[in-house]
C-alpha cells in the first residue's frame, strides 16, 4: 500500500543549503501501490486526463515543494473558472502525476503566474467554445538545464520534459481550475494541446534577432517565457521564394484565412506568433535586419480585401470599422501584435504559425 498525498499544508525553511520541509500535516488517500490500480482510482476521482499517472507519494511531492524554493502553501495564483487556489504544493502533485521533473517547478511556477495576469484572460481561454490552450514559450538557460526542444520536433516528438511540463499545467487547469470539458469548458473540439499543453523553447543561438523575451522586457539572459493562447499550429510552406520580403509575403498572406478568430467582430486583442525556423530567419534578416520591420512586413501582408467574405459579413464589417478606408481588413490591430520567435529544424521550407481566439495578450515573466 502506498500513502498518496491529496494536499500538504506544511511550511519549508530556506537556507544555503537548500529549503527543508519541517513538518507535514496533510490528510492521506491510502490506495493499491499498483500503477493500473492508481490510474483508475484518479480517473475514477476524477484527476486524470486517459493517460498514465504517477502516483504523488509524500516523498515526491516534498521533493518537487523543495526544487520550487517556495513554501508549499504560498498561493501562486486562482485558476478560473472556479478560483482555484493554485499553490505550491498543488501544482508539485500534479507535476508529480504528470511525470514532469521536480527542476521544472520555478518553471510551472512562473507559467501559472502569467496565465494569471488579468489580460491574459485566463477565464476566457478556459470556458470558451474555442480550442485555443496556453502555450508556453521559453528563453534563457533553463531551456538548456530541462532539455527543452527547439530544434528538430521542437513542436512534438521530442523526447524531452516539454509534454510532461505542458501536461502539468493541463493538470492544474483541470483539478484546480476546475476546467471541465462540456460542463465549465465549452469547446466544441478541443485539440491534442488540451492534453500535453505546448512548451517550446526558442533557438536563441540561431536567431539573428534578440531573443523573444527580451525584446517584451525580460532582462538580457535571464531565464524567462512568454504565454500565448495558441488554437493550434499551422504549417506554412513555400519552395520558390529566394529573398525575405518574398518569404515575409508568403507567411503573412497564409496567416490571413476568413475563419480565424481574429477577424471576428472589432479588433478584440487577437495576437498571431510565428515561429520561424533558422534557415528562413536569416534569409529575412538579410532583408529586414530589424525585427520591428519584420512585423511591419507580416501586418501588411496579412490581411484580405472585405469581399472576400459574403454580404452579410462586409457589412457588418465595415459598421465595426475592420475595413480600412481602402476596403482593407488586417488580421490583427497592429504589427506589434505579430509575434514572431526562431525555432524549428534546419530542413528549410517552413514556418509555424499560431493563431489565438481573440480576446487575449501574452504575457511575459522572467524566474
Amino acid at each position: 500500500m502506498t500513502d498518496v498525498e491529496s494536499s500538504i499544508a506544511s511550511r519549508v525553511d530556506c537556507g544555503p543549503d537548500g529549503c527543508q520541509i519541517d513538518w507535514l500535516a496533510s490528510p492521506r488517500i491510502e490506495v493499491e501501490d499498483d500503477p493500473v490500480a492508481f490510474q483508475k482510482f484518479a480517473t475514477d476521482a476524477g484527476w486524470g486526463d486517459g493517460l498514465p499517472l504517477v502516483p504523488p507519494r509524500e516523498a515526491l511531492v516534498r521533493e518537487f515543494v523543495a526544487a520550487s524554493g517556495r513554501f508549499p502553501d504560498e498561493l501562486v495564483a486562482e485558476l478560473p473558472p472556479r478560483n482555484g487556489r493554485c499553490t505550491v504544493e498543488k501544482i508539485a502533485i500534479n507535476a508529480v502525476m504528470a511525470g514532469a521533473p521536480a527542476a521544472s517547478m520555478p518553471l510551472l511556477c512562473a507559467s501559472v503566474e502569467a496565465m494569471s495576469d488579468p489580460v491574459f484572460n485566463l477565464f476566457a481561454l478556459n470556458t470558451t467554445t474555442c480550442c485555443v490552450v496556453p502555450g508556453v514559450f521559453v528563453n534563457g538557460p533553463v531551456r538548456h538545464e530541462l532539455e527543452l526542444p527547439y530544434a528538430a520536433g521542437c513542436f512534438g516528438g521530442d523526447a524531452g520534459s516539454a509534454p510532461a511540463i505542458g501536461r502539468a499545467l493541463r493538470l492544474l487547469m483541470r483539478n484546480v481550475g476546475g476546467q471541465v470539458v462540456g460542463i465549465s469548458s465549452k469547446r466544441v473540439f478541443g485539440q491534442p494541446g488540451r492534453v500535453t499543453g505546448i512548451v517550446v523553447a526558442e533557438w536563441e543561438e540561431r536567431s539573428p534577432w534578440a531573443p523573444l523575451a527580451e525584446r517584451r522586457g525580460a532582462p538580457r539572459g535571464a531565464n524567462a517565457l512568454t504565454v500565448h493562447g495558441c488554437t493550434g499550429t499551422i504549417d506554412v510552406a513555400d519552395i520558390v521564394a529566394d529573398n525575405g520580403a518574398d518569404l515575409l509575403e508568403i507567411i503573412g498572406k497564409s496567416l490571413a484565412f476568413v475563419g480565424t478568430n481574429a477577424f471576428i467582430a472589432t479588433h478584440h486583442g487577437a495576437e498571431i506568433m510565428v515561429a520561424i525556423a533558422p534557415p528562413w530567419a536569416d534569409l529575412i534578416a538579410s532583408a529586414y535586419p530589424g525585427i520591428d520591420d519584420v512585423q511591419e512586413r507580416l501586418w501588411a501582408h496579412a490581411a484580405l480585401p472585405v469581399d472576400f467574405w459574403p454580404a452579410s459579413h462586409q457589412k457588418v464589417m465595415r459598421e465595426n470599422g475592420r475595413a480600412d478606408e481602402h476596403g482593407v481588413v488586417h488580421l490583427v490591430e497592429s504589427p506589434e501584435h505579430m509575434i514572431v520567435m526562431v525555432c524549428g529544424g534546419l530542413g528549410n521550407l517552413h514556418a509555424l504559425a499560431l493563431h489565438s481566439f481573440g480576446p487575449t495578450r501574452a504575457v511575459t515573466r522572467s524566474f
